[in-house]
């Protein structure tokens, strides 16, 4: 091997440990930057819309966004917190409810197929016995309710978390301002020859994330709307909570839905059981209209993300970066299978465009 190719493995060698070690801020940096293309995409509409300078727009856009934050902070908010922390209080309830409803459905279901066959099936003290050891609902739920209570520690643990809040604030605020000024530094960073291609790169990955970004908040949107509606429709209480927390973890492809559904079945369980599986059945109605409709209409510009790749997304930028990984996956996923498409596959395997510059 020659010694210019071992130095060269050796600094890469290091530039991934140095990497490694500032993951956290990494991660960061790039909630910054999904913060920018939020805001550059909805200053970019409002210009285009009212044809007025681009400082004028984003004046209009910060403004905006105080003015809801403002609202939601008055109105929306206390509801919401009121209505969660009686969706948490009843956890143990509806928990305890089903392992009293399956029990007493396993011996009815018990004494019709064995009857009088089998005589120890019959005696339902004796089977009551056996199934009582099934943990009760505050054995099952306090264990929802503390990873509930430690994943909120964890994600809004009040130092860090408004360090990191400002840290993303800030630096977001800064690219929008100027966004091609960050975006021409960064391109600096590739060879002179690649620095076109790489400006064409780059602009691709802010397509797709802005469409990304639009195509997950009218789905959120329709989500919150639909499942209000629904819930409203069968007599589910807590409708405001269901419909937001259903709302903001649609953003979570795959666990986001999931999680959503345990709220709403669990107050329904409370009042009725057949409500449960009516909402059970709400929530699934609802999630193949949001993958099957509203999805595809409105995001037929988005780049495609397999489901595989997805779910694997999740996974690994969960284990690397905690939950703030798991809430930026699909969107680093997008940036990644661009790079991936575009350097890798259209640059290098296709084109072998670096070994003609070279």
């Amino acid at each position: 091997m020659k010694p210019t190719s071992l130095l060269s493995i050796t600094a890469l060698v290091i530039s991934l440990l140095i990497l490694w070690s500032l993951k956290e801020i990494i991660i960061l940096i790039f909630a910054s930057i999904i913060m920018a293309m939020a805001l550059c995409t909805i200053t970019g509409r409002i210009k285009d819309f009212l044809k007025i300078p681009r400082w004028s727009s984003l004046v209009i856009t910060i403004i905006s966004i105080l003015l809801i934050s403002t609202i939601s902070i008055v109105i929306i908010i206390p509801q919401f917190t009121s209505e969660f922390q009686e969706l948490i209080n009843q956890i143990p309830s509806a928990v305890s409810k089903l392992r009293e409803l399956s029990i007493n459905t396993f011996l009815n279901f018990a004494q019709i197929i064995y009857k009088d066959n089998i005589p120890n099936l019959a005696d339902r003290t004796i089977l009551t016995t056996k199934l009582s050891m099934i943990p009760d609902g505050a054995t099952l739920a306090s264990g929802v309710t503390d990873s509930i209570t430690k994943l909120f520690n964890l994600v809004s643990n009040v130092g860090i978390g408004i360090l990191q809040l400002f840290f993303i604030i800030s630096v977001g605020l800064m690219i929008t301002l100027q966004p091609n000024s960050y975006r021409e530094v960064a391109i600096l960073l590739f060879p002179s020859f690649y620095r076109r291609r790489a400006r064409t790169i780059f602009l691709r990955c802010g397509n797709a994330l802005s469409s990304w970004m639009a195509g997950v908040l009218i789905s959120s949107i329709f989500v919150s709307i639909l499942v209000s509606i629904g819930l409203y429709l069968l007599g589910i209480k807590l409708v405001i909570a269901n419909a937001l927390i259903a709302g903001v973890l649609n953003i979570i492809p795959n666990v986001g839905p999931t999680i959503s559904t345990v709220f709403p079945v669990s107050v329904a369980l409370l009042d009725t059981p057949w409500k449960s599986l009516a909402v059970l059945g709400l929530y699934i109605v609802i999630q193949n209209i949001e993958s099957y409709v509203i999805t595809p209409s409105i995001m037929h510009k988005q780049v495609k993300l397999l489901p595989g790749l997805t779910i694997t997304a999740q996974f690994i930028f969960t284990i690397l970066f905690g939950p703030l990984g798991l809430l930026l996956a699909i969107p680093m996923a997008v940036v990644i299978q661009v790079f991936v498409k575009e350097i890798i596959i259209h640059d290098l395997l296709e084109k072998n465009y670096f070994s003609t510059k070279i």
